[in-house]
């Protein structure tokens, strides 16, 4: 039903259907857990997650009915990228089999697809920013406030899934003992949905996006996830700092709005304990386990990417390292948090190269073209979200989809 109906948009109005992507994402392991709670049982593969996969790869259509853009001054970064990744797949293929490349290769390859998507179609430019704001809009106020309901109450069907998936890091499957992850099956992608939406709400003309706003910036706390939380600062900075003046008050205006909507319920009993937890490792990195962590990965591993020409390819690092291993489990690299060192470990220097000029190509045009588009509150905020999207690479890979 999922397909049928992505397909209808796809072809009757091409910016919906961007829009129908993301609430597949959104909304799709929530159904999940849901479908397994009605069932009576846990499951450790679902059908039911293949759906938002199939929707976003019918993008793929339009590389193919307009394959002579790539050509074309305008897809040349788009090019460049899918040359680094075809490189990468090949590497993949023969390293790590067929089928880990080829897994690893769609979760690069969606948010491609997606881009090279809007582009064709720039034209519509009006219809697509409305349509997403809408979707990030209305889906903050869903699952920002099904984020808060997870937090004080705790669902049975989300608590059996954090037990199914033995998912320690997310917390305890009890009330006010859970990282909110909402409709999403953890709270680093949930995180990430935030960000972006909660810079988009500056940028938002719906009656609803202050109460929006105001869930989700809560929810977005309880996530706890530092990351998210200093790739959201640069955001906003960029977007105060590039806005014109006019645009610049009415940032500001807005994030006063912002903080008086959520503040008081942040320095509620429970939730005021987990966030000055939280914000207390930040500036006592010396005793953050995950910070010592990082640093002496960065330390022992730095050599052998950079030394690595060739790369690894695809299926050599995250969850698709279990479709290479002979027992299922995560292979020697199936934990890999930096984006720095995974982007040169699985491209090589040849797909880096080729894929980072690409990417280097659309922020360059991205940022002339704001420019021109200073009171255009919605281009500032693309912007801004993309730029701190670069700037999350030190601590995870932001250029691929997450498989969690």
């Amino acid at each position: 039903m999922a397909t049928v109906v992505g397909l209808w948009l796809y072809f009757k109005s091409p910016a919906r259907y961007i829009g129908f992507v993301w609430w597949q994402w959104f909304l799709g392991p929530e159904v999940r857990r849901l479908a397994d709670f009605a069932k009576g049982g846990f499951t450790a593969t679902s059908l039911i997650q293949v759906a938002p996969v199939v929707v976003t790869m019918i993008c793929a259509l339009t590389v193919v009915r307009h394959y002579r853009v790539l050509v074309e001054r305008r897809g040349l970064p788009f090019l460049l990228i899918f040359m680094g990744l075809a490189y990468a797949y090949l590497i993949g293929v023969m390293s790590n089999g067929p089928m880990a490349a080829t897994y690893d290769l769609a979760a690069w390859l969606y948010p491609v697809l997606i881009g090279f998507h809007i582009m064709v179609h720039a034209r519509e430019y009006p219809k697509y920013r409305q349509a997403i704001l809408d979707t990030f809009i209305w889906g903050m106020l869903f699952m920002g406030g099904y984020g808060l309901v997870q937090f004080f109450l705790m669902l049975a069907w989300d608590a059996m899934w954090m037990i199914g998936s033995q998912m320690a890091s997310q917390g305890d499957p009890v009330r006010l003992g859970v990282r909110v992850f909402s409709t999403m099956n953890s709270s680093g992608p949930f995180a990430l949905a935030m960000m972006a939406a909660l810079t988009f709400t500056m940028a938002g003309t719906q009656s609803v996006r202050w109460v929006a706003g105001g869930v989700g910036f809560i929810s977005f706390g309880l996530c706890m996830v530092r990351l998210t939380w200093g790739g959201w600062v640069i955001a906003m900075v960029l977007q105060i700092i590039k806005a014109s003046n006019k645009v610049r008050v009415r940032i500001l205006v807005g994030a006063v709005v912002l903080a008086g909507l959520s503040v008081p319920l942040l320095t509620f009993g429970p939730i005021a304990d987990k966030m000055a937890t939280r914000l207390q490792s930040i500036t006592n990195l010396s005793d953050d386990n995950s910070y010592v962590a990082r640093n002496e990965f960065y330390a022992s591993f730095a050599k052998t990417v950079f030394t690595d020409v060739s790369g690894e390819g695809f299926g050599a690092t995250g969850s698709s390292t279990k479709l290479s291993t002979s027992n299922g489990d995560l292979g020697k690299y199936g934990s890999f948090d930096s984006g720095v060192m995974n982007v040169p470990f699985v491209l090589g220097w040849p797909g880096s190269l080729m894929y980072l000029a690409g990417l280097g190509l659309l922020l360059t045009r991205s940022f002339r073209a704001s420019f021109s588009l200073r009171d255009d509150k919605y281009a500032q905020a693309s912007l801004s979200v993309a730029f701190a999207i670069v700037g999350m690479l030190v601590f995870t890979n932001t250029f691929r989809r997450s498989a969690e």
